[in-house]
């Protein structure tokens, strides 16, 4: 493979560093502040977009920034599974700044310049994540992430607010000591963190005990992902504002925390090391747990935000279980769903925020009728809809369909069964608020007066719901990095 020696990605971490020194430096002026705000992910998204032939030829674009021992550095290197989540994170990062103008002025909140700061250094740290070349510089992202979105979680600075966050840092710093442990072991036994398609540590003498005890610390280091019983930080975190629970959701925290445990899956144990030492199914059948368990929890939540809080932690663990399934189309599946995921669930916390910017209503037996109020908003909401569900025309039924693929190839009829009855689930629970929207009387006391946000509210949600029937139409481009990073 092919290696090109480029800052190209170490520009795309940085944009948003600039942008979030001038949003402190221009924090009276809130139309400057905004303004680089939104020309930082423009100018973020040319740069990824800017390694795309490169990536899609099978060349890899690497940058070594610091060495501080053999095969122990800081190093950036874009892959072709590096650019799929890079690719999406800073896409759909501009329509989340677009939205999060949109919703603060709206709303007139308060402690702006801090929300946008902090914002722009999260998508600098998702970024990097993205681009890591190994663990180490994986981890230090990973943790940057952490910290840096927790002045969003606090944001509200009610006391709930502020004891959520000490439930965010407390779960996702801890998880942190075990991912740090685990980065290394890996470095003592092969005396390198640098992430190689196959794994790095296969053949290097690991006793077969200590890499499962290992696969183990590295999953609870993965706690971003939400897996069951290590998720309950993320609906708590819901009290954060709706553009946040967007960034935490679709395109920075949880995806990260997904990435970065297919990462370590294929990248770090590789497919034959998996499989022989009887990793994958067992943790499958975890992971599946995970699916209807928060499809279950999602069923029962009144508070929208809540409910599709516990439908990402169900949803995320489609990815892991694609990977975990060692076959071609369920890995592809796994990956594919990190984009499919994103457009479909970035779209339906953006549909929460405008309802409550709109009509200040949070609750799903509150929305009778408002399909009529605000028709663009819930038809955008009826679209994710289907996509988290796995029906045409949204990108989750590329992604779902995959995986049902990936099943039968693993000979895995138990796990096809969970993907089938999850997915009854997520009908459950997503189709009657599209039913109560449109079908149902409005209560006068909930509807009078409400009509449509802001267009920043309401046309950034309207594209992403577009852009997930798009990649439904032609899934070619996210199809084609899957295959790539894959190497089939």
């Amino acid at each position: 493979m092919e290696t090109i020696t480029s800052v190209t990605p170490a520009l795309a971490v940085v944009t948003s560093l600039i942008a979030a020194i001038m949003i402190l430096i221009f924090r009276r002026n809130p139309n400057i502040r905004e303004t680089f705000s939104i020309g930082a992910g423009l100018v973020k998204f040319g740069i990824v977009c800017s390694m795309i032939p490169a990536i899609m030829q099978g060349k890899v674009v690497q940058l070594d920034i610091l060495e501080f021992l053999p095969g122990l550095s800081i190093k950036f290197s874009v892959d072709a599974f590096g650019l799929f989540f890079g690719f999406t994170s800073s896409f759909l990062w501009i329509f989340t700044t677009l939205y999060s103008i949109g919703y603060m002025r709206s709303l007139e909140e308060h402690a702006q310049t801090r929300y946008f700061f902090s914002f722009a250094i999260a998508m600098s740290s998702a970024v990097g994540v993205a681009f890591s070349g190994n663990l180490f510089t994986l981890f230090i992202f990973y943790e940057i992430l952490t910290v840096s979105t927790y002045p969003l979680v606090v944001h509200e600075e009610s006391e709930e607010a502020m004891s959520a966050g000490r439930k965010y840092l407390a779960y996702l710093l801890t998880a942190g000591v075990f991912l740090l442990f685990s980065i290394a072991t890996v470095y003592y036994y092969t005396g390198t963190t640098d992430f190689s398609f196959g794994g790095i540590l296969a053949g290097k003498g690991v006793p077969e005990d200590l890499l499962k005890l290992l696969f183990i610390t590295f999953m609870i280091g993965c706690t971003k992902a939400a897996f069951i019983p290590l998720h309950s930080w993320l609906p708590t975190a819901m009290i954060a504002p709706t553009p946040v629970s967007a960034l935490l959701h679709a395109v920075a925290v949880v995806k990260a925390g997904v990435f970065t445990a297919v990462r370590i899956i294929l990248y770090v144990y590789g497919v034959d090391l998996m499989t022989n030492t009887g990793l994958a199914i067992p943790f499958a059948y975890f992971v599946s747990f995970t699916i209807i368990v928060g499809s279950l929890f999602a069923l029962s939540q009144d508070n929208l935000k809540l409910r599709l809080a516990y439908s990402t932690v169900s949803q995320l663990s489609y990815i892991v279980l694609g990977a975990l399934l060692l076959t071609s189309s369920g890995m592809i599946g796994g990956i594919f769903h990190i984009a499919s995921h994103a457009f479909g669930k970035i779209t339906l916390f953006f549909c929460a925020g405008s309802i409550y910017v709109a009509s200040g209503l949070k609750n799903v037996s509150e929305l009778s009728g408002i399909g009529r109020k605000m028709p663009i908003t819930m038809i955008s909401f009826a679209i994710a809809t289907l996509t988290m569900i796995g029906l045409p025309p949204g990108a989750g039924f590329i992604s779902k369909w995959y995986l049902a693929l990936g099943t039968i190839e693993a000979n895995q009829l138990v796990l096809l069964f969970v993907l089938l009855i999850s997915s009854i689930l997520n009908a459950a629970y997503f189709l009657p608020i599209v039913y109560k929207a449109f079908f149902e009387e409005p209560n006068p006391s909930n509807m009078d007066g409400v009509k449509e946000a802001s267009p920043f509210v309401y046309i950034p949600l309207l594209l992403t719901a577009i852009g997930s029937v798009i990649i439904f139409f032609y899934p070619d481009y996210f199809l084609q990095l899957a295959k790539l990073a894959l190497g089939v």
